[in-house]
């Protein structure tokens, strides 16, 4: 059984959020996007994957699994991260000036 082929699964790199800003956010802006494209990026991957195994273009059904589980963990963790985020705005949302 050759193991050496297994990697551990991608996670995005998320870029410190620099102290001088232009517009109050635009950082946090960015990174929130490049991790949207990057779950976007495994969902089509993850499709493609599946077509080609469909297909019969050699394709190996693990790799195919694997694709479309990591797609799914990656897009649950994004959700997560978005319910988290709006949880935080409503906790500020409520706090007294």
């Amino acid at each position: 059984m050759n193991i050496s082929s297994i990697r551990p699964p991608v996670v995005p790199e998320l870029s410190p959020i620099s102290s001088t800003t232009q517009s109050g956010g635009g950082d946090f802006r960015s990174v929130f996007e490049g991790a949207i494209q990057h779950v976007e990026s495994a969902n089509s991957s993850a499709e493609k994957s599946v077509e080609n195994f469909l297909s019969g273009d050699g394709e190996e059904l693990h790799s195919t699994i694997l694709a479309s589980q990591r797609a799914e963990l990656e897009f649950d963790l994004m959700v997560q991260v978005r319910n988290k985020i709006v949880s935080a705005y409503q906790e500020v949302m409520r706090m007294q000036m």
